[in-house]
């Protein structure tokens, strides 16, 4: 009992010791613990915690990947140790870490739906969307009435480019959440935008359109793929109508759709929109986007005045 009684006290000294931030004094005491205690799992992942903040990232990952081999070996798989080596190396860009433990925890757990989802997403973002696909439809199989995996499912059909199908995908998810279709075409809408194919996602943007007229969202959406089918009258409008939605953040539409404008070198419109943005909303922001369409015309005296004004206002 005594010898558990400071065992216990020493891990919750370590704890305090991570919180107060004293990483250096938190690895050497944990190390120590460890070394005491080595079927104690609660220090091995505050010492994980603690070398990660203090910088090491290769030791935090060490140290998590002891705690994932014993994860690994039960039959209830608690994942704590899986779900901060999924963070980190996500944070870290590191996708095939993130690929090969997502592999290792399906192979042990190959119904988990949650664990299947995640190796999906390793798949999709280490470039290898055939094998996203495949998962996805295991997903699918298993939970059919989730519109959030028809949604990744769609995504990686589409990163595959098998487009009809991404958007069967999608619309199904719209049947599933049967009161909001619109969030569905809108989100394969974005792809296509993503991918330069404007045309397709004017006519999705419309159908989100037609399904909720109110969500100033779309109509700013619309008229950047209007902006990029030159069609630049009719993204004026579009953009009008989302004023229309919310007035209150009318400074802030009119400053996306100044940059919009500015990406497809339509400078003189740009100079319109933003002096309308500032006309709403006299931010900073807007000075800085009229000054930048005034020198992409050329123009470096009413940029430089636009850049005084900002100056006098401080």
């Amino acid at each position: 009992m005594m010898e558990e009684n400071k065992k216990t006290k020493e891990i919750d000294f370590l704890g305090n010791l991570l919180r107060q931030g004293k990483y250096r004094e938190a690895i050497t005491l944990g190390k120590k613990i460890h070394k005491a205690y080595p079927a104690e799992e609660s220090p091995l992942l505050i010492l994980s915690w603690a070398y990660y903040d203090n910088g090491d990232i290769k030791q935090a990952v060490k140290y998590l990947n002891i705690l994932l081999e014993r994860e690994l070996q039960r039959k209830i798989f608690t994942g704590f140790a899986f779900d901060e080596l999924v963070r980190i190396y996500k944070q870290e860009k590191n996708f095939r870490k993130l690929v090969e433990i997502c592999e290792r925890a399906v192979t042990v757990q190959p119904e988990d739906v949650g664990l299947l989802a995640e190796l999906g997403n390793a798949y999709l973002q280490a470039g290898n969307a055939k094998k996203a696909c495949e998962i996805y439809e295991r997903v699918i199989a298993i939970e059919n009435d989730n519109a959030a995996f028809y949604c990744r499912w769609g995504e990686a059909l589409f990163a595959a480019g098998l487009i009809r199908e991404s958007e069967e995908a999608y619309m199904q998810a719209g049947i599933i959440d049967y009161e909001q279709p619109d969030r569905y075409h809108f989100r394969l809408a974005v792809l296509f935008q993503q991918a330069g194919n404007h045309r397709e996602a004017e006519r999705l943007l419309n159908k989100c359109i037609s399904l909720d007229s109110a969500n100033p969202l779309y109509y700013c959406s619309l008229g950047d793929s209007l902006i990029g089918l030159k069609q630049i009258p009719k993204a004026l409008k579009a953009y009008e109508m989302a004023v229309r939605c919310d007035d209150s953040r009318a400074g802030a539409y009119y400053n996306r759709l100044g940059h919009e404008l500015m990406k497809r070198n339509h400078f003189s419109e740009a100079v319109e929109v933003f002096k309308l943005a500032i006309v709403h909303d006299s931010a900073e922001p807007y000075y800085l986007g009229l000054a930048s369409a005034y020198k992409g015309m050329g123009f470096t005296d009413p940029a430089d005045k636009t850049l005084s004004e900002i100056n006098k206002s401080k």
